[in-house]
């Protein structure tokens, strides 16, 4: 693909060829954290080419793909009734980069993937999608739903069956391939899944479903996991049952349903989501009947995880391009980053940018922890997932919109990246569950699973040494001790300040925990970030008070670079606002 020439001196500070992993100082010895070092280093050159496209290439796709949204056909041009979703050339280079080239959907479930002979840690997986997903959100949505349908269907599926559809799944061949979906939204049941009317009818053996689905995206995938009530089963979730339906038939021929239209979304706009009429559409009962609903949260819970690393994607694209411009352009005689108040608005683009990244790669680890049989990683992960889904999702919103500011009126114009970012940024928050749907399932884990008691003894392991540790054992305290009580008394008003409590209390422990291992390396920068969460989102303030200007600009100093901090200079910093 033809790129545009680099930006003249004059002209308006332009970030495109830019390589988004190299522009990331910090993100390559965070990684060496969670990962074997045999692995990390393996990589690296992956990381590198793929911060490339995503600067260049990748970006130009997506901007391309996303003003020619599909179109969904009805009838061949012979005149044979025949539905088929049209996709643009640039879309469908975006998938073959993630499906076929880096293998991200598959890198979890065979070995072989990116040269390496075992199958990835969840930890590869989110911290390359992280990487893709700065310049490609809708792609992102199949990759996610042929991940998480790969994973439910190998834990409750048949034997048989996974072995039969297995190959299609992981393939990194676009021919072969078999993309995922779950089709589970109906008009009368979005965030109230009880209420599904989808009805399953055992015909002859086979299973077969009625009903209309109302929001399903990846329209025109190979596998859709659907949940259905089988005939006679009692109301609610307990009488749900989990179905995976095949877009053709064996023999070839369509299967018993058809897309009614396809919606016309904010955001995503290159990849299909549409409304689906299953007219006695063939599927297959996946694990046992009745618990349906068990099994597709666990499906939920994993895409739940991909939605908040996307959201920690998008906010350090956001991040990246603010700091860009913020370094080049110059107002009244000055750099913007040199101003003050740019200044601290790009403080606080950083604070949750890193915060979300953090939090993915931790909640990655016990993920693969709890697929190990470890069930108190099992626990911890069941409310880390819809915390980070509920916090970061709602984080990035706000902070693609702030760095929209940055870049002043062309970042509201649809050739640069900003404001494909703003509209992106919101779908976070929606699928998957709304924000209350998801902060009060966080508190359900705590109270039917005992989550809290599982999570917090791990959190105290990683508090540091010093006047942030014992500031930030303070905050860890009171987040635990409101969120138990929400949970336990089910005061559901108060379930969002619950989970924005201890969102960031799990945040601030994990990067402080980053940062006493990294600052043994040269760079204390994590603690830092650290402390500013803490003070900035657990610590009460007087909204007609100044601040401490001077204390506020050493962070600045220290942080905006994007350079290594001394652990001296970082001690120094701390101890000015100890309590």
């Amino acid at each position: 693909m033809k790129l545009e020439a680099p930006a003249s001196r004059s002209a308006l500070p332009d970030s495109r060829g830019l390589n988004l992993y190299a522009a990331d100082p910090s993100y390559k010895a965070l990684l060496a954290l969670y990962l074997p070092a045999d692995l990390h280093a393996h990589l690296q050159p992956h990381f590198e080419r793929l911060g490339l496209l995503a600067g260049a290439e990748l970006d130009a796709l997506a901007h391309t793909a996303d003003v020619n949204p599909p179109m969904l056909r009805h009838r061949t041009r012979s005149g044979e009734d025949r539905q088929w979703i049209e996709k643009h050339p640039a879309y469908r280079q975006l998938e073959t980069i993630a499906f076929a080239d880096y293998g991200l959907a598959a890198m979890s479930h065979r070995a072989g993937v990116l040269g390496w002979p075992q199958r990835m840690p969840p930890a590869v997986k989110y911290a390359l999608t992280y990487l893709y997903v700065q310049a490609e959100f809708g792609v992102c949505c199949p990759l996610s739903m042929t991940d998480s349908l790969t994973r439910t269907l190998s834990k409750y599926g048949d034997p048989e069956l996974i072995e039969r559809l297995l190959p299609a799944l992981t393939s990194q061949d676009m021919d072969r391939l078999a993309q995922g979906a779950m089709f589970m939204t109906e008009q009368g049941a979005g965030s109230d899944v009880g209420a599904t009317e989808t009805r399953a009818v055992n015909e002859d053996g086979r299973w077969r479903l009625y009903g209309d689905k109302w929001f399903c995206s990846n329209a025109d995938a190979t596998l859709a996991m659907v949940l259905a009530r089988p005939e006679g089963a009692p109301p609610g979730t307990k009488g749900l049952s989990l179905f995976l339906m095949p877009r053709v038939l064996d023999d070839g021929t369509p299967n018993g349903f058809r897309i009614v239209r396809l919606k016309d979304k904010l955001g995503t706009r290159d990849m299909p989501s549409g409304e689906i009429r299953l007219e006695g559409a063939f599927a297959w009962l996946v694990g046992h009947p009745g618990r349906g609903f068990v099994q597709m949260t666990d499906m939920i819970n994993n895409s739940r995880l991909s939605n908040g690393m996307r959201a920690a994607g998008m906010m350090r694209r956001a991040l990246t391009e603010a700091l860009f411009v913020a370094r080049r352009r110059v107002a009244f005689g000055k750099r913007l980053i040199d101003l003050p108040l740019m200044r601290r608005q790009l403080l606080k683009l950083m604070l949750p940018a890193e915060a979300a990244r953090s939090m993915m790669l931790f909640t990655a680890t016990q993920l693969e922890k709890a697929d190990a049989g470890d069930d108190a990683a099992r626990r911890r992960t069941r409310l880390l997932t819809p915390l980070i889904k509920f916090r970061a999702c709602r984080d990035a919103r706000r902070a693609t919109g702030d760095a929209m500011e940055v870049r002043g009126g062309v970042g509201y114009i649809e050739e640069w990246s900003d404001a494909r970012l703003v509209r992106d940024a919101h779908l976070g928050s929606i699928w998957e569950g709304t924000s209350n749907i998801v902060a009060l399932d966080a508190m359900r884990a705590i109270r039917r699973e005992d989550s809290l008691a599982a999570l917090r003894p791990e959190l105290e392991t990683m508090l540091p040494e010093g006047p942030l540790g014992e500031d930030l054992r303070v905050s860890l305290d009171r987040a635990c001790a409101f969120a138990a009580r929400v949970a336990e008394r089910n005061e559901t008003l108060y379930a969002r300040q619950a989970a924005s409590g201890l969102y960031y209390t799990v945040a601030a422990t994990v990067l402080a925990h980053e940062g006493t291992r990294l600052a043994a390396q040269g760079d204390a920068r994590r603690l830092l970030l650290a402390a500013l969460v803490d003070v900035h989102r657990l610590r009460a303030w007087d909204p007609f008070a100044p601040g401490d200007a001077s204390r506020e600009s050493g962070f600045a100093d220290l942080l905006l670079p994007e350079t290594p901090v001394a652990l001296e200079a970082a001690r120094v910093l701390l101890a000015s606002g100890a309590h």
